[in-house]
């Protein structure tokens, strides 16, 4: 058994090594969306090889880091409890712990559009479809469009309020507001 202890503590090491990478990548990127991984490894306090070790480029740490925000960000989703109250409320709140994401995180405001269509939305749009169609049979959110295109449309709004926010056309307070006024207009029932 002695054999195990320094196998499983060099794995606590390189486990903690990992987290302390993403933990400051996201910091640091949040400030800095161009920030290299030399910044990166001196934030988390470790050397640019350890990194390397983890992450073989910056592309496959940014990829992490966006895997732990959505994570995070669908563990709040989740937590809405989704399948109770009016459809339409809910399906701002919804909106609402997105865009908290984005305040939280000015890193996801910067992230390339190709980047975020890899599949990381599904969860999320999955969830929100599953919403959409409630509130469509309660007679809550209209039956003119197709619950896949109001989908589509809602998550292109609301990227197009983040950029608006990010290019500094509207303060984030803004297009929070206007967001939420385009998709109630886009979703109550004529």
């Amino acid at each position: 058994m002695s054999e195990n202890k320094p196998v499983r503590r060099r794995r606590a090491d390189a486990d903690r090594s990992r987290a302390a990478i993403l933990t400051a990548a996201v910091a640091l990127l949040d400030e800095h969306p161009d920030a290299s991984l030399e910044r990166i490894a001196e934030a988390a306090d470790v050397t640019r090889q350890t990194v390397y070790a983890h992450f073989s480029s910056r592309g496959v740490l940014l990829d992490a880091v966006l895997d732990q925000l959505t994570t995070e960000t669908l563990t709040a989703i989740d937590a809405l409890d989704l399948d109770e109250g009016p459809a339409l409320t809910t399906v701002l709140r919804l909106i609402d712990v997105a865009w908290r994401a984005f305040e939280q995180h000015p890193l996801l405001l910067h992230v390339p559009q190709t980047v975020t269509d890899d599949g990381r939305h599904d969860p999320v749009t999955e969830r929100l479809e599953r919403l959409i169609r409630r509130g469509q049979r309660a007679g809550e959110i209209t039956r003119d469009l197709p619950a896949p295109w109001l989908v589509t449309a809602l998550t292109a709004l609301g990227h197009a309020a983040g950029a608006s926010a990010a290019a500094g056309r509207l303060t984030t307070t803004t297009a929070h507001r206007t967001l939420h006024t385009t998709l109630t207009r886009l979703l109550q029932p004529t």
